[in-house]
């Protein structure tokens, strides 16, 4: 008797898993581009990267026992950094290590949006449920000419809670931090897109140091937008 042929292995060739991976790419590029398009073009990226700069405000905060600040740039309307700078600053510590008040120190956490998104002045408040509470602002010295300046703040406290927003009975108004996209001149303020809802994004700080994404620009703006 003849032994039995082995049967050959059913594997992909060489040429067979090139085209496989052609097409995967052609569908990750199509994915990838229609993404971009409902992203609110760099909003919600920019808006991603600026909460991360809250998660580590608040964990100095925490970890260090002093307040820590996320600061956006009001200083100069004619600056490229206006409302588009955002850093994290918290208070130097003395010799003994102790918190020194009014003495503030820029860590390496700094973050300049994209070209065309600006923080919305308007929607960005103390207390996002009513709308109301603009943001205490704070001179900055202690950064060198390149940063020194007015910035609109939020603080956290070293239990990690948003400070900025507890009133002075204890409770707690979560703020929301919100981007626009728009076009700016030079010397004025952002003209945010009012017809395009999906050019808006941020999220909502709430007391214990967690952060809601807007999911929706409805949320944030409701049934009217800027003018």
């Amino acid at each position: 008797m003849k032994p039995k042929s082995e049967s050959s292995c059913g594997g992909f060739s060489l040429v067979e898993l090139l085209v496989v991976i052609g097409i995967i790419s052609i569908f990750l590029a199509i994915g990838v581009g229609f993404g971009r398009s409902l992203s609110g073009s760099g909003v919600s990226t920019a808006s991603a990267q600026a909460e991360a700069l809250f998660h580590e405000a608040r964990a100095i905060a925490l970890g260090s026992g002093r307040l820590s600040r996320v600061l956006i740039d009001v200083n100069d309307a004619n600056s490229e950094t206006y409302l588009r700078r955002v850093a994290i600053v918290a208070q130097m510590l003395d010799n003994n290590g102790k918190p020194m008040p009014d003495q503030w120190e820029l860590t390496s956490g700094v973050l300049m949006l994209p070209t065309s998104i600006y923080f919305s002045k308007e929607f960005s408040r103390k207390d996002f449920v009513r709308g109301t509470g603009a943001l205490d602002e704070m001179k900055l010295t202690a950064g060198g000419d390149h940063y020194n300046g007015t910035y609109a703040y939020y603080e956290f406290n070293s239990e990690g809670v948003c400070s900025s927003s507890v009133a002075t009975d204890g409770s707690y108004t979560a703020p929301a931090f919100v981007l626009g996209r728009g076009v700016r001149d030079p010397g004025g303020e952002p003209r945010l897109n009012a017809g395009g809802r999906r050019d808006f994004g941020g999220f909502v700080i709430w007391r214990n140091g967690s952060t809601s994404v807007f999911r929706d620009p409805s949320q944030i703006i409701g049934n009217t937008a800027p003018q």
